[in-house]
């Protein structure tokens, strides 16, 4: 039986550990050995080093939350209410199908 405290817990890095890292990792060769002396896998840190090359200063803001610029937001935003528009288009054509089969008002029968 698998006890709770064999299991090991995430750990979490917070945002100054990781720029270290980075910038660490851009002064040295060997990837891996930096891991081995930090304890942190290796893919860590490239996928640390990717995310601050694609998203520059709103990297890493922690619990998953991505820090998103004004048109980022606006973007969401009117991304969210296209869905809604077209769920609502989607509800509104089935009703119509179903009430136009029910009493042959809106058909050509």
């Amino acid at each position: 039986m698998l006890n709770l405290t064999d299991m090991k817990k995430r750990r979490k890095f917070d945002r100054e550990f990781k720029q270290m890292v980075i910038e660490l990792s851009n002064n040295r060769e060997d990837l891996t050995a930096l891991a081995a002396e930090l304890d942190i896998r290796t893919d860590l840190i490239y996928r640390w080093r990717r995310e601050a090359t694609v998203y520059h200063e709103s990297s890493f803001p922690g619990q998953g939350n991505k820090i998103l610029t004004e048109e980022q937001k606006e973007i969401v935003k009117l991304k969210k209410e296209l869905r809604d528009a077209q769920i609502e288009r989607d509800i509104l054509k089935k009703a119509v199908s179903i009430f136009s089969k029910s009493d042959g008002k809106y058909s050509n029968s």
